[in-house]
This record gives structure tokens, C-alpha cells and sequence, in this order.
């Protein structure tokens, strides 16, 4: 399964936001990777180069690669709506993102692996697939045997849990419920997802 697997503090220090996550080398060196990342007289930036960074950081965020998440934005355009927010919902609706938004993960990748490696349940049954798209009122759940794994455990212990109004959390259980679709403005990361919609729009 193809994924990212380059330095990660290089591409948020590259965006200049922490899109994996919190990250010790971002803060020390708060400028641009490479030998002119200090130089403050940096080249203009064209649109396309705005828009494509955007995308750009979209991919980082969410874990997902360009056939992917071309194929995501076409099922956003299908859509009744504004197609950029519903780029977005599509995004949190993926199983791996909203293991990471439940607490259960303390980072996306960390999600998606535990997804692969069959873990997660979805309704009761397995589901081995990080892109499986949620519908609303879906039971995400840890296996029973899995639900002592390190990984899972520090992750809850630590905070964990759900922080976010369209998920709903049963410690007991070690489950949580996938409510509704995210309203844009409720969706924190600092995405312009109207730049992305122009570039595809091209």
C-alpha cells in the first residue's frame, strides 16, 4: 500500500505548520528546510504555486497520495454542495482519520496502521481498509483482543478520546459513534480548500 514514508519534520517545516502532528524540530527551526530555508528574500510564488501547495499539504495531512485523492475530490464534485467543504468531510470520513480523531491513535499513520492490521471494527466486523468511507451513526470500535495493545492503550491514557462534536466516545465499550459529517468551521486544520478546487478546475 503505498504511502509516504520520507523525513516528516522536513515537510511541516517545509509548509510551516505541524501537519504531522507536534514536532520538536519544527519549533527549533521555524523556517524551510534546505540551504536557503533562512534566506528571507525567497522568489514570489506564482498561483499555481499557492494552489499546489495547498494540495500539497492536504495529502500530507490526511496520509493519501495523488491518484487517491483526485479520485476523492471527482466524488466531491458528484456532490450537491460546495465542493471544497465536501472535499473536507470526505477526508474526516475515512476510517484511518477518525481513528486518529477518536483518540485511539496519537497520529494518523499510527491509525492507518492500526487499520491494516485489523484491528478496527466498524458495526462489529473487521475492517482492514484505511479509506473506507463512515456513514453517519457507524460504531467504530478496538477488536476485543486488541484493546490491551500499548499503542491504543497510551493514546486514551494520555488524553485521548474524542475532542470533536460529530464523534461520540464510550470509554467502556472502547468505542465511538461517527455522528453526522463535520460542519467546515468545526474541521481545525488551516486548510483553503477553495484553492484546491481551482486547481483542479484548470
Amino acid at each position: 500500500m503505498a504511502r509516504y514514508t520520507g523525513p516528516r519534520s522536513k515537510i511541516a517545516r517545509k509548509f510551516g505548520e505541524p501537519i504531522f502532528g507536534a514536532d520538536k524540530h519544527l519549533d527549533r527551526k521555524n523556517y524551510p528546510p534546505g540551504h536557503h530555508g533562512m534566506n528571507k528574500r525567497r522568489r514570489k510564488v506564482s498561483e499555481y504555486g499557492v494552489q499546489l501547495r495547498e494540495k500539497q499539504k492536504v495529502k500530507y495531512t490526511y496520509g493519501i497520495l495523488e491518484r487517491q485523492f483526485r479520485n476523492t475530490f471527482e466524488k466531491a464534485v458528484q456532490r450537491k454542495g460546495v465542493t471544497g467543504e465536501i472535499l473536507l468531510q470526505l477526508l474526516e470520513a475515512r476510517l484511518d482519520n477518525v481513528v486518529y480523531r477518536l483518540g485511539i491513535t496519537p497520529t494518523r499513520a499510527a491509525a492507518r496502521q492500526l487499520v491494516g492490521h485489523r484491528h478496527v471494527t466498524v458495526n462489529g466486523d473487521v475492517v482492514n481498509i484505511p479509506s473506507y468511507t463512515l456513514k453517519p451513526g457507524d460504531i467504530i470500535g478496538v477488536r476485543e483482543k486488541s484493546k490491551s495493545l500499548e499503542v491504543i492503550t497510551d493514546s486514551l491514557g494520555s488524553g485521548g478520546s474524542s475532542r470533536y462534536s460529530w464523534l461520540e466516545w464510550d470509554s467502556d465499550q472502547m468505542a465511538g459513534k461517527f455522528m453526522n459529517l463535520p460542519e467546515r468551521s468545526e474541521i481545525p486544520e488551516e486548510i483553503k480548500e477553495q484553492l484546491i478546487v481551482e486547481l483542479y478546475s484548470k
